[in-house]
């Protein structure tokens, strides 16, 4: 069986090495003239690790990432909301997205990567699972599903960087109104961080002026960051199927949802292990991934509503309220919902390949 990734970012990645494992032939095709992810940070969840643990990529994820359990959520002038507990709570991973995709990269032979290659539709590939892994515009989704909303811009622009800074920082979330930032100490050194903003798309603002006033060390990782990357946020309405024929959407193509939980690489993972996982049978990878991601989407916008678009003063001091009075253990379980899943084990052999009952 032979199956075409279209899009060589993790999600894609994370597919090739997964369908290979299962026994497929597999050939990646990216649009860009060679493989490499920008960005900054990205926490692995406990869902993600258990991902790459079945990849068998775990190893490698823990030697690079740095074990991160202390954190919590903060107010702008840096007292703790909430502060995460040590006991009870899984572990996340802090790593740079491009040294997670560095791994995936490095699990595939390089003769089955190919760049500078334009995919406009699925019917010039010849293989018998085509993997829509091209990100938000995907133009195989666009095919697929013609008549299906393409993305809408979700209210907030954000700011992410890699700065120079200390390594024993919690991670940590800060709230304020209409605004909120997070950073993700790499431990080698690096800090990366990011901070966001309810605002119109395009506005033309500056993060310096915006957060400059909240606490350390915010205003200092975004002076001494020497490249800042500028995007507004934009998410994809819940699509009817993630599957049509012999294509499969994965990842940003399939389910794109504002970064409020963290969770956008790892339902891609979660995604490329579940495809590979059923073998073909697109109807059962749509019936797993769907309520899953719907879930999480949903829970982002949630976590959204009653984080950075949260402007009023009554509502802010209502929310901090719940967040100061909230048991700790309370708030473990609430993110924990979210990163409880775990690698489908009803599987049974069907010739060489495992396949999901």
């Amino acid at each position: 069986m032979k199956a075409i990734v279209v899009g060589g970012g993790i999600g894609g990645l994370a597919t090739a090495v997964s369908l290979r494992r299962v026994g497929w032939e597999v050939v990646v095709y990216e649009r860009a003239a060679a493989f490499g992810e920008i960005g900054a940070g990205v926490g692995v969840m406990p869902n993600a690790l258990r991902a790459l643990e079945w990849m068998g990529l775990d190893d490698e994820i823990r030697q690079l990432g740095t074990p991160r359990v202390s954190g919590g959520v903060r107010a702008e002038d840096g007292r703790w909301l909430v502060h995460m507990p040590d006991v009870g709570q899984e572990k996340v991973i802090a790593m740079h997205r491009a040294d997670l995709h560095g791994v995936l990269l490095r699990a595939l032979p390089p003769e089955i990567l190919f760049t500078d290659v334009e995919v406009t539709s699925a019917d010039d590939l010849d293989a018998d699972l085509v993997v829509a892994a091209d990100g938000i515009n995907s133009r195989l989704r666009a095919e697929l599903l013609p008549g299906a909303p393409g993305p809408e811009y979700a209210g907030a622009t954000a700011w992410r960087g890699v700065a120079p800074g200390p390594c024993d920082l919690p991670i940590s979330q800060t709230l304020g109104p209409g605004a909120e930032a997070g950073v993700l100490p790499l431990g080698d050194g690096r800090v990366c961080w990011y901070v966001a903003a309810v605002a119109p798309a395009g506005a033309d603002l500056d993060p310096v002026s915006l957060f400059g006033r909240w606490h350390d060390p915010l205003p200092e990782l975004l002076a001494s960051t020497p490249d800042v990357l500028r995007h507004d946020i934009h998410q994809l309405p819940l699509l009817p199927t993630f599957v049509g024929g012999r294509v499969a959407l994965l990842g940003d193509a399939a389910h794109a949802m504002t970064p409020y939980l963290g969770q956008g690489a790892c339902m891609a993972l979660e995604d490329a292990v579940t495809l590979a996982l059923c073998n073909g049978d697109l109807a059962r990878y749509d019936a797993l991934r769907r309520p899953r991601t719907r879930s999480v989407w949903k829970g982002s916008r949630m976590a959204g509503r009653f984080g950075i678009e949260l402007r009023s003063p009554i509502a802010l001091a209502l929310r901090n309220f719940a967040f100061r009075v909230m048991p700790p253990s309370l708030a473990v379980r609430g993110m924990t919902q979210f990163s409880s899943w775990e690698v489908p084990a009803e599987v049974h052999s069907n010739g060489s390949n495992p396949v999901v009952n």
